[in-house]
């Protein structure tokens, strides 16, 4: 059963926003709220208040998986950051009186520059920026887990020992939750085996960092002009302690570096960094590993834990869709994107993909 509001009247009660705005933030002659619809995870609207350009996140409406779009945490990590050498937007209140909205939401500065998703922006496309976006992207990885989590009141903010099968048992049971919405006749060819395989196959980490949890290109935000400087990172939900490979291998995920393939979910997977002048995955990872001191190890287990997520991730997108609680194109095209990537993950295991 669908709902009768359309989704974008779903997200924000304006009248009740433009109240709770006055009395937090003092009178605004101009008031305003624009949807932006390009992210695919919790719901990212414009706010315009008086000579103040505000960003507002709050959960999708509807039913969600447990733990996910956890936007509370997502403020409490970028409030910790301000004062650090990880950019992040400036914060400005977080709520969690839901009858504002329909939701817990916090809204934050809006930051200039440019979101870079299917393709480069134009001042970018040459063999020397291109590099310099790689550097810039794994750089700012390296910053945050070099970053000393306790000075800035994170110390307790997840619980590091044992990180990594959680993160299993976790995707395991959204994945779950997700394909007990979806009931695909066939299932997902695959899924037990990848698994199996990931339980088995968990590896030590001896480093303990902040780890963001969704890091990749298209979750920081450029500032405008040359050379590429990386302006913020953004999309925090998923923020923790635990090990910082798990980062690398969710950002390399995301980095094709095969000209002659196609990435299995092109409209989430971008192929342009298989252009002259990007960096390799390999070379990604070196010089990750140079600048973090952290040693880049079984590969093959943090990608395919990484695929697999991602797996998780599209498969509760598509539930979202045959629910009706969202009106993104995108779900709607997981019923053929989630068994791709469960063969993807397959292939990682078995040798045929990584770096």
């Amino acid at each position: 059963m669908t709902n009768e509001r359309s989704y974008e009247e779903r997200l924000v009660d304006e009248r009740r926003l433009r109240t709770y705005l006055a009395s937090e933030l003092g009178d605004a002659g101009t008031f305003s709220v624009e949807w932006h619809r390009e992210g695919h995870s919790n719901e990212t609207l414009f706010v315009t208040w008086g000579d103040r350009d505000l960003v507002l996140r709050r959960p999708p409406p509807g039913e969600t998986a447990d733990t996910a779009h956890d936007v509370g945490r997502e403020y409490r990590v970028m409030d910790a950051l301000q004062d650090t050498d990880v950019p992040v937007p400036p914060t400005v209140l977080h709520c969690e009186d839901e009858s504002v909205v329909g939701s817990e939401f916090y809204l934050m500065e809006r930051v200039d520059g440019d979101v870079v998703r299917l393709d480069e922006p134009e001042r970018f496309a040459t063999p020397e920026r291109r590099a310099e976006l790689g550097c810039e992207l794994v750089d700012s990885l390296s910053a945050i887990h070099s970053l000393d989590f306790e000075s800035v009141g994170l110390g307790g903010f997840g619980r590091p020992e044992g990180y990594l099968e959680r993160q299993v048992d976790r995707w395991e049971k959204q994945m779950a939750w997700a394909a007990g919405r979806t009931e695909r006749p066939e299932g997902l060819p695959g899924r037990e085996e990848v698994e199996s395989w990931l339980e088995a196959n968990v590896p030590e980490s001896p480093e303990k960092t902040l780890v963001h949890g969704d890091y990749k290109l298209d979750n920081v935000i450029l500032a405008p002009g040359t050379p590429p400087e990386l302006a913020a990172v953004v999309d925090w939900e998923l923020c923790t302690l635990g090990a910082p490979l798990s980062d690398l291998g969710w950002m390399l995920l995301f980095w094709h570096d095969d000209p002659d393939a196609e990435p299995p979910i092109p409209e989430l997977m971008p192929s342009f960094t298989a252009r002259e002048g990007y960096p390799t995955r390999r070379e990604l990872a070196a010089r990750y590993e140079e600048r973090s001191g952290v040693a880049v190890e079984h590969s093959t287990f943090y990608l395919a834990l990484a695929t697999y997520k991602l797996a998780a991730v599209c498969e509760m997108f598509y539930a979202r869709h045959l629910a009706g609680d969202s009106d993104d194109p995108l779900y709607a095209a997981m019923d053929e994107g989630t068994p791709k990537l469960v063969a993807y993950a397959r292939d990682v295991i078995d040798g045929s993909q990584g770096w």
